[in-house]
């Protein structure tokens, strides 16, 4: 790739980038910061890893000969590297050795570019810097508000994604463990190369496992763990003001959350805390964490004067967020005792072994669609996150709409909807 001119003096082009940056969803975010540094950093392919978003851990631009063979073991590796500041140099990356730059950040999240070299301009590495901080900001924040739209997908994807590591795993031990009996027997006349085979196999199994290891680190969270964010979180509240918060500490052996719930469970918190703080008289505010197994379990009580109301559009918010994931919110206010939040989210997503597309004839990539479609994405989006072109996104759509008996996707989206389609 051609070198172009730069120069970290214009102020304003940097302001411009950084606001084109901040301004990105999740889904966009890699692919902006991919064009924002094209002529800061020339580089073939980028892609973030954060384990803080659960869902989509890796978030990739550029060649996808190189972002489709990305994996996690790669981006911890090189992350491990990295150390949090910066490293160059050749790792593997997409499957192959590759030059590539390492750039950690404060939230824990790490960028790699894949870069023909590493340019001696100081201005281009500290241009570089400031815009993959704002990246990694913007990505911290979008995940810790947990919108309703983010949960949903996110337990969508991490379902997904556990249940086919799950299988493959699965599959991959079977043959490999296999491979270790029949090398084990005494057929095999050469023994060093039967020693050597075992050695080899029984590697692979253990990368297998660690490999399953791993992916089920990043979609779960220990909830002694997810509770101490909390309890950071909300520390500075009672640093700088004459408030009292109360914690109730969660058992500690208790079943580990998927992390959208616990993203959830904390976004829920902090917003509940901050609307109680803002009533008269409130000085003590309690906060408790339960896992009966099945669900997460949240409780947040004031002292104040018991007038919250549930209509309040910050309140609507948090009941949307539960709702998201399967969950509901309540609250209780009575005058002179006080407010009080519960709220429950199930620890896994609803069984969808029997949905109702079975009764439409649906096929999978169809169903795929049409939850898409159902969670108001456009037929652009759709491509996006399904790989596939817009055109069949839209021959999708037309063999869905005669399925289902419909003319407007308005009207498949209630159809569903009302089925209980996610």
């Amino acid at each position: 790739m051609p070198k172009t001119s730069f120069s970290l003096h214009a102020g304003a082009d940097l302001a411009a980038r950084s606001g084109m940056v901040a301004a990105a969803s999740l889904r966009e975010v890699a692919e902006r910061l991919h064009t924002a540094l094209d002529d800061v950093w020339p580089h073939t392919a980028l892609v973030i890893f954060t384990e803080d978003c659960t869902g989509r851990p890796r978030k990739k631009a550029g060649d996808p000969e190189i972002t489709q063979h990305v994996t996690i073991a790669e981006m911890t590796a090189l992350r491990d590297r990295a150390a949090g500041g910066h490293w160059t140099g050749e790792a593997e990356f997409g499957g192959r050795p590759r030059l590539v730059t390492v750039l950690g950040a404060d939230t824990g999240a790490v960028l790699v570019l894949s870069v023909p070299e590493e340019p001696a301009d100081e201005d281009r590495v500290t241009c570089t810097r400031v815009l993959w901080s704002v990246a990694a900001a913007c990505i911290a924040r979008q995940v810790a508000e947990a919108a309703p739209d983010y949960l949903q997908e996110s337990r969508a994807v991490t379902s997904e994604r556990l249940r086919v590591t799950a299988e493959l795993t699965d599959r991959h031990v079977t043959d490999l463990e296999s491979l270790l009996a029949a090398l084990r027997t005494r057929d095999l006349d050469d023994a060093r190369a039967r020693a050597r085979a075992i050695d080899l196999a029984a590697d692979a199994l253990i990368r297998a496992r660690s490999g399953a290891d791993l992916v089920a680190f990043i979609a779960e969270e220990p909830v002694s763990r997810a509770f101490e964010r909390l309890k950071s979180d909300l520390r500075p509240l009672t640093r700088y003001e004459a408030l009292q918060i109360q914690f109730i500490e969660p058992p500690a052996d208790g079943r580990a959350l998927p992390g959208e719930v616990a993203h959830a469970g904390r976004a829920i918190v902090r917003s509940a805390v901050l609307l109680m703080r803002e009533q008269e008289e409130v000085t003590r505010i309690r906060v408790q964490w339960d896992c009966d197994g099945t669900n997460l379990l949240v409780s947040v009580r004031d002292d104040g004067p018991g007038r919250m109301d549930s209509g309040l559009p910050p309140l609507r918010q948090l009941a949307a967020r539960a709702t998201a994931l399967g969950g509901d919110l309540d609250l209780e206010s009575v005058d002179n005792w006080g407010s009080r939040v519960e709220v429950r989210i199930p620890l896994d997503p609803p069984d969808t072994s029997e949905q109702p597309n079975e009764s439409w004839g649906l096929a999978p990539r169809e169903a795929e669609v049409l939850r898409l479609l159902t969670a108001g994405r456009r037929n652009r989006q759709i491509a996006t996150q399904l790989g596939i072109s817009e055109n069949t996104v839209k021959f999708h759509t037309s063999q869905i709409y005669q399925k289902l008996g419909v003319t407007s996707r308005a009207a498949a989206a209630a159809l569903a909807t009302e089925a209980g389609l996610r």
